[in-house]
């Protein structure tokens, strides 16, 4: 007998976010072994205490930029949708279903204005590495991170300091592309 399906986008279900991301997706494991709430202490003195709206949490802010770092996203915006979309992101941040995602404008303003002439994105950045390391989740004799070449010694878990050349900040400047050309598009539109 022949058969379709009825209209389902309309209905409402429970689900649980867990059960929805399969079990050896990497974001589950970076979730199992890195531990993000370092971060917390380190942005601590660029927020205000008793000042202001609510912040957005720097742990959502910073686990954003991750994920935008980790897969190639070079957008603020297509961050954003992409969040919007992935069930995967979306438990990795902590974010329900029905969360709103938070606004690459908020993303852009933190990152240019809170964080602007500080080296916080690299210093989280070699942070998240150097937990990697230990876990063995990074592999390789010499690992280049954005401003720091690092040895790895897998018997003695040791590790040297070297300066070289700066690659977050790459990042960073093709998110600062993005917005320049977002607002040059906007202005044509109008």
């Amino acid at each position: 007998m022949f058969h379709t399906r009825d209209n389902t986008q309309n209905e409402v279900e429970f689900v649980c976010l867990e059960d929805l991301v399969p079990q050896d997706h990497l974001l589950r494991k970076i979730d199992k072994y890195i531990d993000f709430t370092f971060i917390l202490e380190k942005v601590k003195p660029y927020y205000s205490e008793d000042n202001g709206r609510p912040s957005l949490d720097p742990l959502v802010l910073f686990k954003m930029m991750f994920i935008g770092y980790f897969y190639g996203i070079r957008s603020e915006r297509q961050l954003e949708k992409e969040i919007q979309l992935n069930v995967a992101y979306r438990w990795f941040l902590g974010l329900r279903l029905s969360d709103p995602v938070p606004d690459h404008t908020t993303i852009s303003w933190n990152r240019r204005k809170r964080f602007n002439d500080t080296d916080i994105f690299q210093e989280i950045f070699d942070e998240i590495l150097l937990q990697a390391i230990n876990y063995r989740m990074v592999g390789g004799r010499a690992l280049f991170t954005d401003s720091t070449h690092l040895k790895p010694n897998a018997k003695k878990h040791k590790f040297t300091r070297e300066e070289v050349e700066v690659e977050t900040k790459g990042y960073i400047h093709d998110l600062n592309q993005a917005i320049e050309k977002d607002r040059h598009d906007t202005e044509k539109s109008h």
